[in-house]
């Protein structure tokens, strides 16, 4: 006859498997067929005894020791990089004059020029973040932080406060070195890695101060390796990263799961201006690089290689032979550039430099303006089918020319403008490139040349009919004193011509 368990002993059915085995294999041994309800209420109590005792117990808490444990908590690399992460306040002065009635349009026209305005003046601030690389007080951050800035404040992560002064900085790069005096006190400082060694899926974390809300830190990976074409910078190959950056967190530290710099804050791409996942980042080698000529010398170092060209793609490979299409073909050469030393010839491509596969010519510029000056770095080519190998030294680019600045004076079209000879050297300071040739227009001020509408930038190709190729002949054919002028001028690529008579 069946009989119905008692409900004193519902508590042990999520072990009834394991206490009914037992009390079978039991039964069978001890012969006994029946046992009494408080005897199976004793028995199920000293079973569940043993099996909670051969439990494991809760581990404490620990930090992690090594690389894999490290992976579970982010806690001990923040903890060693956090300290070295900065913000940064700047203030400037900013004057502005007041409306009045006469700053309507109409009286623009006859009262232009006069001081109807009251001026005033007001502070404007901005904020970003900066990273300690030095003991005695070494910053780096990004140049647009700083940018037109009339006092920078440096705050620690102990919030004391610094006032900084500007070592050097590199608008093209986005780079500026700072430097704060901790009064003897040596500064927790972050070691720079080696950026060329990541790949994509690495985790990387971003600390920086976005928004002004205090010292972040977010988490992500490396979503792509050499990104230049996101119309920020020729000289620049972004590391690309899904760490959440914000406004604020620009200058902060991307850092690896070794504690090392590996790359310095800088853009997003963004409709809303908030992170989407999608954030960019200057590589540490190029930091390192830019950092030690700001130091030494206040002014950046960048390498050229005489070489423009264009990215290999199918139909052009298909065209040469390439069994991929891959590589950065030459279109021209200067005469005076190690690619030419080198024997490199128009239409070759270029595979790879110092062992970095070169896709483009933005990448090409990164590599030159990474390497030391005078090495010789090897280059693998594709030229009629056949690989070769040779080497190209590493040089700065020639001022050939001598830049020979002029300020022009006198009855004619161009007084009142500073001008220059172009070259390699001279173009690449200026931000053109090394094939532009000309005279080059540095400064207007008031004169002929002001009226004309010149242009800093402009280059003067032709003048009275003759080719201009230095400033010596331009100041030539200016005390000719002409009855005409015609003018031709190059500007942002763009060919302007003007007849002039005074």
């Amino acid at each position: 006859m069946l009989r119905r368990r008692p409900k004193r002993f519902l508590f042990g059915l999520h072990l009834s498997g394991s206490i009914e085995s037992a009390l079978s294999i039991f039964s069978v041994y001890t012969g006994i067929c029946e046992f009494s309800h408080r005897r199976w209420l004793v028995l199920g109590c000293l079973i569940l005894g043993v099996t909670w005792a051969s439990w494991p117990t809760m581990a404490e808490p620990s930090i992690p020791s090594d690389r894999h444990a490290v992976q579970l908590s982010y806690a001990p690399v923040v903890g060693k990089v956090a300290p070295a992460v900065v913000n940064i306040y700047t203030r400037r002065r900013v004057s502005t004059s007041s409306r009045s009635l006469f700053s309507d349009p109409f009286f623009e026209r006859f009262f232009e020029g006069m001081p109807f305005g009251v001026p005033r003046e007001r502070i404007e601030s901005s904020l970003g973040s900066g990273v300690v690389i030095g003991s005695e007080g070494l910053i780096i951050t990004n140049q647009h932080v700083i940018a037109g800035s009339d006092e920078i404040i440096v705050v620690l992560s102990d919030r004391r406060e610094f006032e900084a002064k500007i070592v050097g900085s590199d608008d093209k790069i986005d780079l500026a070195v700072l430097l704060i005096d901790p009064d003897g006190e040596p500064l927790p400082f972050l070691e720079f890695g080696d950026s060329d060694g990541l790949e994509v899926g690495d985790i990387v974390l971003a600390i920086g101060n976005p928004f002004g809300v205090g010292q972040t830190v977010t988490s992500g990976i490396v979503s792509a390796l050499g990104r230049s074409a996101v119309g920020l910078s020729d000289w620049r190959s972004f590391i690309q990263t899904d760490a959440a950056i914000n406004p604020g967190n620009s200058g902060g530290a991307l850092v690896n799961l070794s504690s090392e710099l590996i790359g310095v804050n800088t853009a997003i791409f963004s409709r809303s201006g908030g992170s989407i996942g999608i954030g960019f980042a200057i590589p540490a080698n190029l930091v390192r690089v830019i950092v030690d000529s700001l130091v030494a010398g206040g002014k950046a170092v960048r390498p050229w290689s005489g070489i423009l060209g264009q990215s290999v793609d199918y139909e052009i490979g298909r065209a040469l032979g390439l069994p991929t299409p891959r590589g950065m073909i030459i279109k021209a050469m200067h005469a005076l550039s190690p690619a030419w030393e080198a024997g490199l010839k128009i239409g070759d491509v270029i595979l790879s430099i110092d062992g970095h596969d070169i896709d483009n010519p933005q990448g090409l510029r990164y590599r030159m303006v990474t390497s030391a000056l005078g090495v010789n770095i090897p280059i693998i080519f594709f030229r009629e089918g056949k690989i070769f190998e040779t080497t190209m030294q590493v040089v700065m680019p020639p001022e050939d020319p001598p830049r020979d600045v002029m300020v022009l004076e006198g009855s004619n079209p161009l007084s009142g403008a500073t001008v220059g000879n172009l070259s390699p050297g001279f173009a690449q300071e200026l931000g053109l490139e090394w094939t532009r040739i000309g005279v080059v227009v540095l400064r207007v001020e008031s004169g002929y040349a002001a009226r004309l509408g010149l242009r800093v930038g402009d280059i003067v190709l032709e003048l009275a009919g003759e080719k201009i190729t230095s400033t010596k002949q331009l100041l030539k054919i200016l005390n000719q004193e002409p009855v005409e002028w015609e003018i031709k001028i190059d500007r942002g690529g763009k060919l302007m011509s003007v007849v002039v008579r005074l």
